[in-house]
């Protein structure tokens, strides 16, 4: 229907149109007709050059039956829009101050020609043609230069982005410049398809970019995204979806409701709102369209919602007489803001007088002031309740209500509209300055001012070219004819009072660096809540604890998963992620961080006492040693091997001594020496053992007749016995340490959270080979002092040697299991626990009755003495 109607509406008015493309050649030939309706309605003052403007005064078209068998009736709306009213206004009030100045246009008048396109397709589109043909007088038989208006070679206009396409797309063949100062799609940067477009509007592209990084900065990752049926819509939540996948935010529904909406469209969309787990609503649609939305959420108790604005509505303070308890804590974009000078006192001289001079005003006063003045075009449109206002007098003002008329704390639309008409006025002023033959047309031509034909492009040109500044800010243009992207995020804030306070909370500027050009004052934002303190939460799934993972839901977006445990060693993420080798989660389970490293160390409490026991032990060996030199003359000291014995208590105290190499972060040095220096001071433990052993079994035989075995043992050959015993240790050591010997290394098998600093043996071979000698050597030890156990008493050390000998190798053959199966500093505490068990074992089993018997026997000598003293 809107198609066949905008086909009727431009047989109406092409054929105006076709007289201009002609009439230079047959002028006085061609007679104008004019078929359309008269359609007076509008801003229209005379100039050298005159701008068209189109801006959508009112909205929401009533639908109505058209028949086609009878002209159809004037359009008409639900909604007057005084905010338009003021953009219509502010052109005005910029082509009254362009013409008052000396410094641009010194020798041109501009004029204006300014319709209302209804934001309807259809309406737009016969009014630009309007504009651009201009406007003969009703009747026939007159020649195209008796035209009551002016054509407008550019237009301003218009504020909606489909409407704009399809003016453009009208008026594109003849190179007609648009100038919008609203419609924000980026469809419309498409050079080839609208290569006559031009705007102060920031392209919907940066604005898209804008809302996608404040819901990224929220941590908002299940959003609801609405529209309007509409090419603006349309084309930014494609562009709002496609930019959501970069920071992982999904859309939680996407639905487009139509312009006009029926009840039962509202209802299934508020349906929908209610039944999401979305709580931030991403709203793509003018302020028109909101309003039965609105009125529906609040019927269905629908108030948890956190509204998010495009610029089209962001600063709509007309949506909060009536809904400011929904829309409070709404956040969006508006764009840049400035404050014209002595447009305020302009727009107020509009009175009871001037009112009645105007179709537009003369509504605008009726609807106001609830009265009735010129029965506007529009007033019907409120059925009985119109007919119902009582005459207006000279006794209203504009100073005793308010009105978003005379609203001018946020220009930022008619900041707009005011660049538009000086971009269009510095045009012109280039094209004024232009030397002939130095232009940049054919032949060096500046174009003609005198008669701007549109096909030749010349005002395009330099429009596209020009850059100017005005109110303190540099305007420029990138190739696509837009300007720089800049946005102020608007908080919605009640008063005290109850009133709409718009509160600057933030702002985007595109010219910055990517990380940077967003910037939020969070803690100056009221949320819908009344709240200062948090932001609301809108996600599918919560966020996982640390030490867990997502893992998504069969069928749904990337934002909704479950949470499933993290292994041992991972941190969170979308995955978990495996620490490497040398790290380890923290506690928080967020990042890698270097592992501890662990070995038997002396401040830890079991490096302590193991180093206290090598100490106690090393000082029990050298106090025997004191004793048994002190008492060196005695007969226990002297049958009982004293060179042997004193040997043996060295060796006992290098074993203790040597048990401390084992406490501290190993190196490859201390590996290397810890090693051979156990075994070989062991094996010359056990060796003077054994040849202790051996001299008391060939002591026994040398009492028998005849016998001469004691010249094979005398102190000589007992020392080179131990020597031989040991130079084989010491050979194993010599070719362990060549071939494969032991070093420090860093172990990450065993522990989770800690790095082993251990010794590792090198050869295996090696080290079970000293293990294994020192096992053979305790093996002779025994088997001797086991054949020698029921000797005389005279020669009873042979028991103790045993004794030892068992304690040994319960000591040893415990070891082995425990440390095989002991891992990090536990295996070093179980060698050196082997080493300071055998060591006192043998210290004790050996040496402790030797002691024994020299305090019995020093205080039998004490008594003696005393007894004779006394006697």
């Amino acid at each position: 229907m809107a198609q066949l109607n905008a086909i009727l509406l431009l047989h109406f008015t092409f054929w105006p149109l076709l007289c201009i493309g002609l009439q230079s050649q047959y002028k006085s030939k061609i007679k104008c007709v004019f078929q359309g309706d008269e359609d007076t309605y509008s801003f229209y003052q005379g100039g050298d050059v005159v701008l068209g403007g189109i801006f959508p005064l009112h909205s929401s078209p009533i639908s109505s039956y058209s028949s086609f068998k009878t002209k159809p009736e004037p359009t008409k709306y639900q909604f007057f829009t005084p905010r338009a009213l003021r953009w219509m206004q502010t052109m005005i009030f910029a082509v009254r101050e362009i013409n008052q100045r000396q410094d641009l246009l010194p020798n041109l008048s501009l004029g204006y020609h300014i319709r209302d396109s209804g934001d309807d397709i259809p309406v737009s589109v016969k009014r630009s043609l309007l504009l651009v043909n201009g406007q003969p007088e009703r009747g026939s038989g007159q020649s195209c230069e008796d035209i009551q208006k002016q054509p407008s070679p550019v237009i301003v206009g218009d504020a909606a982005s489909g409407v704009s396409m399809a003016v453009l797309r009208t008026l594109g063949p003849f190179k007609i410049p648009l100038v919008s100062y609203f419609a924000s799609c980026s469809c419309l940067s498409n050079k080839r398809e609208f290569p006559a477009f031009m705007r102060t509007m920031p392209s919907d592209l940066f604005q898209i970019k804008a809302l996608v990084k404040l819901v990224h900065y929220f941590q908002w990752t299940w959003v609801g995204v609405i529209g309007v049926e509409s090419d603006y819509a349309r084309f930014a939540i494609q562009l709002f979806l496609k930019e959501s996948e970069t920071f992982n935010i999904c859309p939680a529904y996407v639905h487009f409701y139509p312009v006009v909406l029926m009840q039962d469209a509202v209802e299934e969309l508020v349906n929908i709102l209610k039944s999401s787990f979305a709580t931030v609503i991403v709203n793509f649609s003018g302020e028109s369209e909101l309003h039965s939305i609105l009125k529906e959420c609040r019927r269905q108790n629908v108030t948890h919602l956190q509204w998010i604005a495009s610029e089209a509505w962001a600063t709509s303070k007309a949506l909060w007489g009536n809904f400011g308890d929904l829309l409070k804590g709404t956040l969006g974009f508006a764009i840049r803001r400035a404050d014209i000078p002595h447009l305020g006192s302009y727009l107020r001289r509009v009175n009871y007088s001037v009112a009645q001079k105007s179709q537009f005003l003369s509504e605008f006063w009726e609807e106001t002031f609830r009265c009735q003045l010129n029965a506007s075009l529009n007033t019907h449109a409120h059925g009985e309740e119109a007919r119902n206002w009582p005459p207006c007098n000279c006794s209203e003002s504009l100073d005793d209500v308010y009105t978003p008329y005379l609203d001018v704390s946020q220009l930022r639309v008619s900041y707009n509209v005011y660049k538009a008409v000086y971009l269009i006025a510095h045009a012109l002023h280039d094209m004024t300055t232009c030397e002939p033959g130095k232009g940049p047309f054919q032949n060096g031509t500046c174009g003609s001012l005198s008669q701007i034909m549109p096909w030749q492009v010349c005002l395009l040109y330099f429009m596209k070219r020009t850059h100017f500044t005005t109110l303190g800010e540099e305007v420029r243009f990138d190739d696509n004819g837009d300007p720089i992207a800049s946005y102020d995020l608007m908080n919605w804030q009640r008063e005290s009072d109850g009133s709409l306070q718009l509160v600057r909370v933030g702002f985007y500027d595109a010219s910055l660096e990517n990380e940077k050009d967003l910037v939020i004052d969070e803690p100056a934002i009221m949320w819908h809540r009344g709240e200062k303190v948090c932001a609301p939460e809108s996600l599918c799934s919560k966020s996982c604890l640390p030490g867990s993972r997502k893992a998504r839901q069969k069928g749904k977006p990337v934002c909704c998963f479950d949470c499933i445990p993290c292994a041992e060693g991972e941190i969170n993420s979308n995955d978990c992620l495996t620490c490497s080798k040398e790290t380890w989660p923290n506690q928080a389970q967020d990042q890698c961080i270097p592992k501890t490293l662990e070995f038997l160390s002396f401040q830890e409490p079991l490096g302590i006492i193991l180093w206290a026991f090598s100490a106690f032990g090393a000082c029990a060996t050298f106090t025997v040693s004191v004793v048994f030199i002190r008492y060196r003359k005695t007969p226990v000291i002297r049958g009982n091997n004293i060179e042997l014995s004193f040997l043996l208590l060295l060796f006992l105290c290098a074993c203790f001594l040597i048990s401390l190499t084992f406490i501290g972060k190993p190196s490859d040095w201390l590996c290397q020496i810890r090693y051979p220096a156990f075994g070989i001071s062991f094996t010359l433990c056990i060796s003077c053992i054994l040849a202790k052993t051996v001299v008391v079994l060939m002591a026994f035989r040398a009492t028998l007749p005849g016998s001469n075995v004691m010249k094979w043992f005398d102190p000589a050959k007992q020392r080179s016995s131990v020597i031989l015993c040991t130079f084989v240790q010491a050979l194993i050591c010599i070719i362990w340490l060549t071939t494969k010997p032991p070093f420090a290394s860093y172990n990450t098998k065993f522990m989770s959270a800690a790095i082993i600093v251990e010794c590792t043996v090198g050869s295996e071979v090696g080290f079970w080979c000293v293990l294994g000698y020192i096992g053979l050597l305790a093996c002779l030890c025994f088997l001797m002092a086991f054949l020698a156990r029921k000797l005389p008493d005279n020669f009873n050390e042979a028991k103790f040697i045993t004794f030892s000998m068992l304690i040994f190798f319960a000591v040893w053959i415990t070891f082995i299991p425990v440390y095989v199966s002991s891992r990090g500093k536990y295996m070093v505490a179980v060698h050196v626990f082997a080493i300071l068990a055998s060591a006192f074992g043998l210290l004790l089993c050996i040496f402790a009755p030797k002691c024994y018997i020299l305090k019995s026997l020093v205080l039998f000598s004490s008594c003696t003495k005393s007894i004779l003293v006394a006697s």
